[in-house]
């Protein structure tokens, strides 16, 4: 996100959440409202960069009560996949596990951490036993970030496959977002 404002040289100030909220998606609406609160006074426009991310309309509640903006769609992987072509991945195939390149450098942390699997190996059926792929959306695809795809879909004993996303969704989301 930060690197998209640089890009285009806009005049936007970021201000990140932790990464791990995604991890309880219940707190996000909260946190976000809490730094809304913190920043208003500073700015004369603020935005938030979340899509609805598991909020189930919580989100859209403190958008509207601060009459402030968020962007579109159920996730990130609406953002940077398309919503027309995530829906049609999971219709495909349900089972579907999504990886962003986010998610890829820090699996090990957010997902094999934060759920035990480290010290609970055996948990790994209850967490991922009805998944059948493991999907990155690859934005911005390396050597070394497909080696660690690689690595999260085998720790979780899953296919890999690589959807070749860029920057665009996540670009076009931003310029909709900030309407420049």
């Amino acid at each position: 996100m930060a690197e998209i404002v640089r890009s285009h040289d806009w005049p936007v100030d970021v201000h990140p959440l932790p990464p791990l909220l995604h991890n309880a998606p219940h707190l996000i609406a909260s946190e976000v409202e809490a730094l809304l609160v913190t920043l208003r006074p500073a700015y004369a426009t603020v935005a938030i960069a979340y899509a609805d991310c598991g909020t189930y309309g919580e989100l859209d509640a403190v958008c509207e009560r601060h009459g402030v903006r968020r962007l579109a769609g159920l996730h990130c992987y609406d953002v940077l996949g398309g919503p027309d072509r995530m829906r049609a991945m999971f219709e495909q195939q349900p089972g579907t596990y999504v990886l962003t390149d986010f998610l890829v450098r820090s699996f090990r942390r957010t997902v094999v951490q934060e759920l035990g699997l480290d010290r609970y190996p055996e948990l790994r059926e209850d967490y991922f036993g009805h998944y059948t792929r493991v999907v990155w959306l690859a934005q911005e695809p390396d050597t070394e970030l497909r080696a660690l795809a690689v690595d999260a879909a085998s720790l979780i004993g899953l296919p890999l496959t690589e959807v070749d996303v860029g920057l665009g969704g996540l670009d076009r989301s931003m310029r909709e977002l900030l309407q420049v």
